[in-house]
């Protein structure tokens, strides 16, 4: 279990790169590597709380056999004093046995609270590791967010003036100057067409000065 974090702080180091080379989503696969951090904190956290459980109960057997040693060693007294030396050697003879009980169990709280310690300095050490790499974890994120945002403005970018976009502008430009010269040649028609008009207006005008002016001789007005 402790040795995780030695795992995790590789992984993490080199994870940006890796895990954009396999199409892996950064952002989620680090949230997903600091769960699995939490979840090995609080086992361990679960395995040191059953270290010091078992810590305290053996030094308080152990203090209990003590202090039944040195009861039996006032009861040992007392039984002289009162002439009974029969109960004073049994008393000293369960001191004797309790004392060995009292020097097992405090070699066995010795050990356990050596590992206790152990476990706790390691529980400490995970759980600075783990501030550790959230703080990088917070960083690579806004990395892979970076890298993200700027493939995905390069993408776009690379798009505008492409092929499809020159040649989409190339053609509608070809439509407008196609819309504007059939706009002219509408307008030159127009244009004939009235000035042949103008003509066949201008000789029936000459046509009519004519007649007037043969009236006019008739008349004797010239």
């Amino acid at each position: 279990m402790f040795q995780f974090f030695k795992r995790m702080g590789t992984v993490v180091n080199s994870e940006l790169n890796a895990m954009l080379d396999k199409a892996e989503d950064p952002v989620k696969m680090l949230d997903q590597f600091m769960r699995d951090m939490e979840a090995d904190i609080r086992e361990a956290e679960a395995a040191v709380a059953k270290q010091i459980a078992n810590e305290k109960m053996l030094k308080k057997k152990a203090d209990d056999a003590e202090a039944l040693v040195n009861k039996r060693q006032e009861q040992a007294v007392k039984a002289l004093e009162a002439g009974n030396e029969d109960l004073a050697r049994r008393a000293l003879e369960d001191k004797k046995s309790q004392s060995k009980q009292a020097e097992t169990f405090m070699e066995s709280y010795t050990r356990a609270k050596s590992d206790a310690d152990v476990l706790r300095e390691k529980l400490d050490e995970m759980k600075r590791e783990y501030h550790e790499m959230k703080l990088k974890k917070d960083t690579l994120k806004a990395r892979a967010e970076s890298v993200k945002t700027r493939t995905k403005m390069n993408r776009v970018m690379s798009g505008i003036g492409g092929d499809d976009s020159r040649k989409g502008f190339e053609r509608m430009e070809e439509k407008v100057m196609r819309y504007e010269a059939e706009a002219e040649t509408s307008e030159d028609l127009s244009t004939k067409s009235r000035s042949l008009d103008d003509e066949f207006a201008a000789l029936d005008k000459n046509g009519v000065d004519d007649e007037l002016s043969a009236l006019k001789k008739q008349l004797g007005k010239e």
